[in-house]
C-alpha cells in the first residue's frame, strides 16, 4: 500500500473551516491528530510546535523522537504498526554496530540514521533546529509549519524512586519500570522560544493540545511558551474567555492508549482519568474533549469552567484523525 502526505492539496477534502489553529504535540497520539488537523486545514492556518524534552544523543547522534515522529507521520512516512519510526524500515546498521558491542536498547532504523546524521551535521555547522525542520519538512513535502518548542535544548528528567533518569533511559531502556516521583526540565528557564511561535500563537484563533502524555510531551511546551500563553490562562479564568485552548484527553476509560501517562498518574497518587487531564490543564483550558467511555465525568470537568465535547477519540484509521480533527475544530468554532 503506498502512503501519501494527506497534507498535499490533492489528498485534503474541501474544508468549511478557515481559522488559525497552534497544534502543540508529542508521541504518537499527538502525531494521529496533528495529521488529522493536515487533512483539514489549509497548511497556512496550522501550525505545529511539537516536544524537544526528550531529544538526547545516542551513537554521537542529535536525535528528536517527537519531532521526528510527527513529521514522519505528517509526511506519510511513519510506520503504520507502531506509530513512530519509519515504515518499511531496516536495521543493518544497529545490528552491526551491537555485534561490535554497541548499546541497542535504542533502536534506530537504517531509514532513520538518514535523518539523524543530516541533523546532526547541520547542527555542528551551525544551523539551529527549527531551521533544519523547516528544511527537512520542505524535502518531506510537508507544506504546514513544525516547530520544534524551543531552539535551546531542554532535558526531560524522570525523578524515580531509583534515582534522576533521562527521559530517554526511563522511558525505552527502563521500559517505564521504576516509581515515578516528579520531573524536571533542565534548561526550561532560560528556553526561548522557536522562531515563529510567537507570531503563530500571537495569529491563533485557537490553540489545540492534542492527546498526548501530560507529563512528559506537553507540559514541556507549555513552560516554554508560558510567557506567550499567560494571557489564555487570565482570559480562561473570566466568562467569555478570548482565544480558545481545547485539549484532547490521552486517557480513555482510565489508561492511555500507548505509553506511561495513566502509570504516572497513580505513581503521584492521582487517580487517571480525564477529569485529572482536565485539572492538570486548569487554568489555560476553555475546552475539553473527552471519549464516550468516560461522559460520566462530564459534569464535573464542566465545573472546571470547560466547554466539553464527548465523542470517539480513538485514531485507529487516517479517517478517525481527520473525523475527530474536524470535530474539535467544530467544538471550538462555534464559539470563534
Amino acid at each position: 500500500m503506498k502512503l501519501m502526505n494527506s497534507n498535499s492539496a490533492e489528498n485534503r477534502p474541501p474544508s468549511t473551516v478557515h481559522r488559525r489553529i497552534v497544534a502543540l504535540a508529542g508521541g504518537v497520539g499527538g502525531a494521529k491528530l496533528a495529521h488529522g488537523l493536515a487533512q483539514i486545514l489549509p497548511p497556512e492556518d496550522l501550525t505545529v510546535i511539537v516536544n524537544t524534552g526528550d531529544d538526547f544523543e545516542h551513537y554521537g547522534l542529535y536525535i528528536c523522537p517527537d519531532l521526528d515522529t510527527v513529521c514522519y507521520t505528517l509526511a506519510g512516512l511513519a510506520n503504520p504498526e507502531t506509530g513512530w519510526g519509519r515504515v518499511n524500515e531496516t536495521w543493518k546498521v544497529i545490528g552491526s554496530a551491537s555485534k561490535l558491542g554497541g548499546p541497542n536498547w535504542f533502536n534506530l532504523g537504517d531509514q532513520d540514521l538518514g535523518t539523524h546524521l543530516e541533523r546532526t551535521r547541520r547542527l555542528k555547522a551551525g544551523q539551529c533546529l527549527s531551521e533544519i525542520t523547516r528544511e527537512f519538512c520542505i524535502a518531506w513535502g510537508i507544506q504546514l509549519t513544525v516547530l520544534p518548542m524551543s531552539d535551546s535544548p531542554v532535558k526531560t528528567i524522570v525523578e524515580t524512586e531509583e534515582g534522576e533518569l533521562a527521559f530517554q533511559e526511563y522511558f525505552v531502556h527502563r521500559r517505564c519500570e521504576p516509581r515515578v516521583k516528579g520531573f524536571r526540565f533542565d534548561g526550561v528557564d532560560v528556553a526561548e522560544p522557536a522562531p515563529g511561535a510567537r507570531e503563530a500563537l500571537q495569529s491563533a484563533d485557537a490553540v489545540v493540545i492534542c492527546p498526548s502524555n501530560p507529563w512528559v510531551s506537553i507540559d514541556p511546551i507549555l513552560r516554554v511558551l508560558s510567557p506567550l500563553l499567560s494571557g489564555d490562562r487570565e482570559a480562561s479564568r473570566r466568562e467569555g474567555p478570548g482565544v480558545r485552548c481545547v485539549a484532547i484527553s490521552p486517557i480513555i476509560g482510565g489508561e492511555t492508549v500507548k505509553g506511561p501517562a495513566a502509570k504516572m498518574y497513580r505513581e503521584l497518587g492521582i487517580e487517571p482519568s480525564a477529569l485529572a487531564v482536565a485539572n492538570h490543564y486548569r487554568g489555560l483550558v476553555t475546552h475539553f474533549v473527552l471519549d464516550q467511555v468516560d461522559k460520566q465525568l462530564q459534569g464535573e470537568i464542566m465545573g472546571l469552567n470547560m466547554q466539553t465535547l464527548v465523542t470517539n477519540t480513538l485514531m485507529k484509521s487516517h479517517e478517525d484523525r481527520s473525523r475527530l480533527a474536524q470535530e474539535v475544530l467544530d467544538f471550538i468554532g462555534n464559539k470563534l
